[in-house]
């Protein structure tokens, strides 16, 4: 009979949720994190004195320093989504850097990320990306600093030293 009530357990969505609940943030932390990394990692491969040129372009002040700022928030903002380390702070530039690409680059080109225009000798041809993926990054990170970062993250193990930090301010 045991077998037949782990089945029926198993089968009930609300128990299962409440045992997997607690891992929720998890794809998220990946799938941002990872997508971050990868973005910084592009910006190098890609060389950053070209990054430097298209904000220049774009007219953003400081091109250089920009691009540099940008490719460091972009690698160390994901590993620390990543790694579930210091979320709440490290979301902050990112979504800064978000908000500027949406503004600068995809707002113009409506919602849509993803715009099929054409299929040409077999080869799907794309439109420019919209600010789509950036809303969906920006939710994410919102979701993590006010849902928490999971029980496999960096800022769980903390916990105990954040809450001795705050006492500590607290009396003097």
């Amino acid at each position: 009979m045991k077998p037949f009530s782990l089945l029926l357990r198993l089968a009930d969505p609300s128990w299962l949720a409440s045992k997997l609940q607690r891992f929720a943030p998890l794809p998220i932390r990946i799938a941002i994190g990872y997508g971050f990394i990868a973005h910084g990692i592009a910006k190098i491969e890609k060389h950053p004195e070209h990054f430097a040129a298209i904000l220049h372009a774009l007219g953003v002040p400081a091109a250089h320093l920009m691009a540099w700022a940008t490719i460091a928030i972009e690698l160390l903002g994901g590993l620390a989504i990543l790694l579930g380390a210091f979320v709440p702070i490290a979301t902050v530039p990112m979504l800064v850097v978000l908000l500027v690409a949406t503004a600068t680059v995809h707002l113009q080109y409506g919602f849509t990320s993803i715009k099929l225009m054409d299929v040409v000798s077999g080869v799907p041809q794309f439109g420019p990306p919209g600010y789509e993926t950036d809303l969906l990054y920006a939710v994410g990170l919102l979701t993590l600093v006010f849902g928490g970062s999971g029980p496999l993250a960096v800022d769980t193990l903390l916990r105990p030293w954040y809450a001795r930090i705050r006492g500590q301010s607290h009396t003097r």
